[in-house]
């Protein structure tokens, strides 16, 4: 199937808008996508007339222009009709927004999907879903665009199950500072599902990283999802839902999928490469991580902070995700310490962590951080930013990045994410450098750069 009409459309058909209630997530659909979006936006309804000024179309095939992408909102046993008439006048793909399918016992309504789409190589997302999110090009999800926050352009592919997920993500995304190339809700999956979008986003040049949130499969369809992502080419996160009793009841329920057995899917993620995300904080981490940091590292960690608590728990942390934290030897201690300011060199703890205390200034942490990044003893550089101390400044984050650009080896780094510390950053992130709002954050970002490398040799 040819996905590029459901992810770079020219023209788009909204069907099922009312012309009595404009709250009607066909209206809302439509009203962004006329107003806010460069695609040539045409309504759909049987009864014709007028919306916002513009004509009302009884029919796709009625539009002066061949359809790119429907975007399909009426009643779910009207859905295969309207299927019919997208075919036949050689629209490109659609969206079905509309419920009332599997998940309400109407298996044999999501039969006819998928009948319709094979017969005519009919792309098709959903049914029962949010559908398709592209920063500054195309967004058909039902919910009014002053209430959702949207990310940035990026290089992160996220595809979920559940709508809801999907908007909370990028919420997430947008406050870490993370781009999406594109969501997609696929909800019941009657016909284009994660096995395909793997395929597809894994060739896609504008994405580096592609993410998963899965309630479940149709049964044989988790082991295709495994060997496709074993031999996917970027890495592939999953965050997986229904792994409990309750959860896997949920998860029939809302999508109608098998949830299947958690720990034997846990256990083949690890054995085929799949990074699998515990939860929702993990997996924004390890999608900022993959998109901005230096992939394939080792284990090895250096740790440089302006605080001995932080540096405490980053170890602490580093340990339960099976990162070492090697001591310094007495030549590196020394060394280090004839790099750093006078003010501090007697009262600064050099064993790794690296705490250059309450007193350290911007050169202080360059030249730690400098050095470290030359040893060959570590792999990844963990930086701890305090930006309330006193003798460090804002411009720090992007000193810092030029480091790792000359020396090329991983830095990640902690800051505390509050608008007052913006500046510093941005820093980081424009440089592609990863930062995390959390210590344990931090870490976990490390660990994903490590888990890649392990990922890499399973392939």
């Amino acid at each position: 199937m040819d996905f590029a009409p459901l992810f770079s459309p020219e023209s788009l058909a909204v069907i099922g808008v009312s012309l009595s209630n404009e709250t009607h997530p066909a209206n809302v659909i439509y009203a962004k996508s006329h107003f806010r979006s460069r695609v040539r936006t045409y309504a759909v309804n049987p009864k014709g007339g007028t919306l916002l000024e513009e004509r009302v179309f009884k029919s796709v095939g009625e539009i002066p222009e061949k359809i790119d992408l429907a975007v399909v909102a009426v009643r779910a046993e009207y859905v295969p009709g309207v299927i019919e008439e997208c075919i036949a006048a050689k629209a490109g793909g659609a969206v079905v927004i509309s419920g009332g399918f599997a998940e309400a016992g109407r298996q044999d309504l999501e039969e006819q999907l998928g009948v319709l789409s094979r017969n005519a190589d009919f792309p098709i997302i959903g049914p029962n879903c949010l559908g398709i999110f592209i920063p500054s090009h195309l967004d058909t999800l039902f919910l009014p665009g002053e209430r959702i926050i949207q990310p940035e352009i990026g290089d992160v592919a996220f595809v979920s199950q559940s709508g809801g997920v999907l908007v909370d993500q990028m919420l997430r995304f947008s406050q870490e500072g993370i781009g999406l190339s594109v969501g997609v809700s696929v909800g019941n999956k009657a016909v284009v599902g994660e096995i395909d979008l793997l395929a597809h986003f894994s060739k896609d040049s504008a994405t580096r990283v592609i993410a998963f949130y899965i309630e479940g499969f149709t049964r044989g369809q988790g082991r295709a999802f495994v060997q496709a992502a074993q031999k996917c080419p970027k890495p592939v996160v999953v965050l997986k839902a229904g792994k409990s009793p309750g959860g896997q009841k949920a998860v029939s329920s809302h999508t109608a999928s098998l949830a299947g057995d958690y720990a034997v899917f846990r256990a083949v993620c690890a054995q085929h490469g799949i990074l699998e995300a515990q939860d929702e904080e993990e997996l924004v981490s390890f999608c900022e991580s993959l998109s901005r940091g230096r992939m394939g590292i080792g284990g090895r960690i250096g740790i440089v902070t302006g605080s001995g608590g932080h540096g405490a728990m980053c170890v602490d942390l580093c340990a339960r995700y099976g990162l070492g934290v090697p001591a310094f030897s007495e030549e590196t201690q020394k060394a280090l310490r004839e790099r750093l300011s006078p003010g501090i060199r007697a009262i600064a703890s050099l064993a790794n962590p690296c705490d250059l205390t309450g007193s350290a200034v911007d050169d202080d942490f360059v030249e730690a951080v400098s050095y470290l990044e030359s040893d060959p003893t570590i792999d990844c550089v963990l930086v701890l930013l305090l930006p309330y101390l006193p003798g460090t400044t804002m411009d720090l984050g992007a000193r810092l990045s030029r480091i790792r650009q000359r020396d090329g080896k991983a830095l990640v780094a902690y800051v505390p994410h509050v608008e007052k510390y913006r500046m510093l950053i941005e820093g980081f992130e424009l440089n592609d450098i990863p930062v995390s709002r959390s210590i344990e954050g931090t870490v976990q970002m490390a660990d994903a750069l490590r888990r890649c490398e392990i990922c890499r040799t399973k392939r």
